[in-house]
């Protein structure tokens, strides 16, 4: 019964996971490769040969700069055949699907490491860190994402468990830290590489504080996970890309640090990891202002503080010399940061009727939490999900196309051709929602010598173009098309929305929230709706004296239909 308060608290972490996956049920270009590999594997399974129809691979069609894995995306497939099986198609409900397996796998590994930091340091920083960790934003959002980062995260947050200090030191905690340099590597080798400086950071603190030592057993550890991790990869990879011998991360190796390349998707000065994305991870400024220092300060928590912090921010500042920087690339090291602050945190506490200090403190520290907690799940959880127009509009045109016929448009036959532009594709549309509406073709050519040609548009029924707050507006695959056919009409049919910022409302300004009653609508009905709007006016009355933040939108995408006989 001691320990219940953790071990039930911790449902908190699939509990908002899913939350997120479900209101926000799309995926953005940078998650297309292993949605896609999802779909097809599960569609197709892996390529058998040179001679297969190579059309039903997203992958052939649209490479990438760089070949990435595709183990992660055949291990979603197979737990999520089951369910394929008693679907007529491969439809959208897969595609949550797999991510709620990822997005659960995630919470498990913090679920895990939440009860190490309690076996290690007691009840109280185990609570304190499922609390600090539920109420940042990112990495929960980002769980079930099927980023190559994400599929690693949850291997490296297990090895980050086994490097917790046990309550009583013995022979097993060199076998421990042999586990958890077995699963750095792994996760390095298949889905990240430059998980190999987190391993060299942590081998590095852990013989320098004698937790293990150079020995044989050590070093097999991290050659069994290298050997097991290149051989899946190779074999399996290969094969899905029809190359052999092929692994994936020493191609990405080669391409973003030995060539340089990455920096053509922007560079980030060094110090860019410590004063714009950690602090963005973390969310809650205490945690690096407060919490953190009183850790540090302390003689009791210094040693297992600095266990955390030294490997973690010696891993972002090596790799702060790489140029091309997203937060995502040190995401591995949050969990040992908040861990580090839910230590301070706990100090403080359990102290809190001891000193001032210590009571304003924790009240501090617990407030802003509460603060943090509500920012994600009311502004920046419905902002995130109106980042994904693309398929917003591709799952309405289908609605609108099967379920409102009406004169002079086009029947609802299964002949129907799609243009999808280059924002739509990037915001959200997979061969997942494709496949919603059998025996309808897509075309996504960026080819613009192609898409000048009147025979290139003229077999579309509707094409996907951008959208601005201008009515008049048109973009250049509009500009194309009216060219190409200029005795055609075209009509809007839909406009979508995106997110395009957040409003500061001053008081006395009506917050009408939009954008997050429609989230909430979905999730939870009217009474989510209601209990949102009471929320929101006494946070805003009380706590925030009538100032409030709301999701801003604007025209993103339009959907134009070619009018009937025209």
């Amino acid at each position: 019964m001691r320990h219940a308060a953790s071990t039930v608290l911790a449902l908190l972490f699939p509990a908002l996971i899913l939350l997120h996956l479900l209101a926000a049920p799309y995926t953005k270009v940078e998650e297309s490769f292993h949605i896609q590999a999802v779909r097809d594997i599960l569609a197709h399974g892996l390529p058998r040969s040179l001679e297969l129809q190579r059309a039903s691979y997203d992958h052939f069609a649209f490479p990438g700069a760089v070949p990435r894995t595709a183990i992660g995306a055949a291990v979603l497939a197979k737990l999520s055949q089951p369910v394929a099986w008693l679907n007529e198609g491969i439809n959208g409900q897969i595609l949550v699907l797999a991510r709620a397996i990822l997005g659960l796998f995630n919470a498990f590994a913090l679920a895990v490491y939440a009860h190490g930091l309690r076996r290690s340091f007691g009840q109280p920083v185990a609570v304190w860190y499922i609390l600090l960790q539920g109420s940042q934003f990112h990495l929960l959002y980002y769980a079930s994402r099927p980023l190559s980062n994400m599929f690693a995260f949850g291997l490296t947050t297990l090895s980050m468990r086994y490097l917790l200090p046990e309550p009583i030191p013995s022979a097993r905690d060199r076998s421990r830290a042999r586990r958890a340099l077995f699963l750095l590597t792994v996760a390095g080798v298949i889905f990240r590489s430059e998980l190999a400086l987190l391993v060299a950071t942590q081998t590095i603190f852990l013989l320098a504080t004698r937790r293990i030592r150079l020995s044989p057993d050590a070093v097999s550890a991290g050659l069994l996970g290298l050997g097991t991790a290149v051989l899946a990869t190779v074999v399996i990879d290969s094969q899905f890309w029809q190359r052999f011998p092929l692994w994936p991360e020493l191609e990405a190796f080669r391409f973003n640090v030995v060539s340089g390349q990455s920096s053509a998707w922007g560079t980030e000065p060094w110090f860019f990891y410590f004063v714009n994305a950690l602090p963005r991870l973390l969310l809650n400024p205490l945690i690096y202002l407060l919490a953190i220092p009183v850790a540090l300060r302390q003689p009791a928590t210094r040693q297992p503080v600095a266990s955390l912090l030294v490997p973690s921010l010696s891993f972002v500042a090596l790799y702060s010399f790489q140029p091309h920087k997203e937060w995502r690339f040190i995401v591995y090291g949050v969990p040992p940061l908040t861990a580090a602050a839910a230590l301070g945190a706990a100090y403080l506490w359990t102290r809190r009727a001891r000193s001032l200090f210590a009571r304003s403190a924790s009240h501090l520290l617990a407030i802003s939490t509460l603060a943090a907690f509500l920012l994600s799940n009311l502004v920046l959880l419905p902002a995130s999900a109106a980042n994904y127009p693309g398929a917003q509009a591709l799952f309405a045109l289908q609605n609108h196309h099967f379920h409102s016929p009406s004169p002079n448009i086009l029947p609802p036959s299964t002949n129907v051709s799609v243009y999808l532009g280059n924002l739509a594709c990037q915001t959200g549309i997979t061969r997942f929602l494709q496949d919603q509406a059998p025996g309808w073709t897509y075309d996504k050519t960026e080819d613009e010598h192609v898409k000048s040609s009147p025979a290139f548009w003229d077999r579309f029924d509707y094409v996907l173009v951008e959208a601005a707050l201008d009515p008049n507006y048109r973009d250049n695959d509009e500009v194309r098309l009216r060219h190409a056919l200029p005795g055609s009409e075209w009509e809007t049919v839909l406009v979508v929305d995106g997110f395009a910022g957040l409003s500061v409302l001053r008081p006395g300004s009506p917050a009408t929230g939009v954008v997050e009653r429609k989230v909430l609508q979905m999730l939870g009905g009217g009474r989510a709706v209601e209990t949102f709007d009471a929320v929101r006016e006494y946070v805003r009355e009380v706590l925030l004296r009538g100032w409030w933040v709301e999701v801003r939108m604007r025209p993103k995408i339009k959907v134009l239909r070619r009018v009937k006989g025209i």
